[in-house]
């Protein structure tokens, strides 16, 4: 199973102090979020990861050998030069691999801390596409992406929703796609890469899919994860989620001395 990590971005609601870098290098407990995602990959299982990169992409692609070296992950990076414009251009940029899949595939927000123990929960789902979803989510600071839940299926898949459902929960932001619906991902970025659609998130294509009923779902409420969209939230991590998730697990250890 490879891993298709989006990390284009700039992260302007971080502020000026952290959006001079690109996102997926903000450090949390003294580790570049891009390392901690090398660390769970190889705590999984995974061998090879494709980064989706733009903003500060050389900065970025400059910690690719070490990283390779001591968790033993190979990294290729795909380039979106258009990041400035809505990350369904990521997804664009990603389709001439993501054709190359055959077998499920990982599909992951950048901006996330999270522990082992998410990512292996979504990778041995019964299900063959499925996202993760949160039960204990609050819209007090920002939107989360909603996910609500009928008959044992996600239905729906975008902020401010509301509605009747048996459960909604907060999409953390990762999924595995089964390659009978790579091809449903790419006819649906497709139609937005021409015209003011080029500046959409890439969540919309994310949702056709789940109004198509693509997706099942997977509960991991109660598991420590946070993502870094504003200043606190750096703060949050490093007080709050950080010492949450070595508790659960001890942590990761290259494969070869740095």
């Amino acid at each position: 199973m490879n891993a298709f990590l989006y990390a284009a971005g700039r992260g302007l609601r971080l502020g000026p102090t952290f959006s001079q870098r690109a996102k997926i290098l903000l450090e949390v407990g003294g580790r570049s979020l891009l390392e901690w995602h090398v660390c769970r990959f190889r705590e999984v299982g995974i061998q090879q990861a494709h980064v989706i990169i733009g903003y500060q992409a050389e900065a970025v692609t400059a910690l690719f050998p070490r990283l390779e070296r001591e968790y033993g992950v190979t990294l290729r990076s795909i380039i979106n030069p258009h990041y400035t414009e809505g990350s369904v251009i990521s997804f664009h940029a990603s389709l001439p691999q993501l054709r190359q899949e055959t077998q499920p595939t990982l599909i992951m927000d950048g901006d996330v801390l999270y522990p082992a123990a998410v990512l292996r929960q979504l990778i041995f789902s019964r299900h063959r596409t499925a996202l993760l979803l949160d039960r204990s989510y609050s819209t007090a600071d920002d939107d989360p992406v909603l996910v609500p839940v009928r008959g044992g299926r996600p239905f729906e898949f975008r902020k401010k929703w509301t509605g009747q459902a048996d459960l909604v929960g907060e999409s953390i932001g990762f999924f595995k796609v089964d390659p009978a619906d790579l091809s449903a991902l790419e006819e649906a970025t497709l139609r937005r890469t021409t015209g003011p659609a080029r500046m959409e998130s890439y969540d919309e294509v994310l949702r056709d899919l789940v109004v198509q009923g693509r997706f099942d779902y997977e509960d991991v409420t109660g598991m420590p994860w946070t993502e870094l969209d504003f200043p606190s939230d750096i703060e949050f991590a490093e007080q709050s989620i950080l010492p949450r998730i070595k508790n659960l697990q001890p942590p990761p250890h290259p494969t070869h001395e740095a």
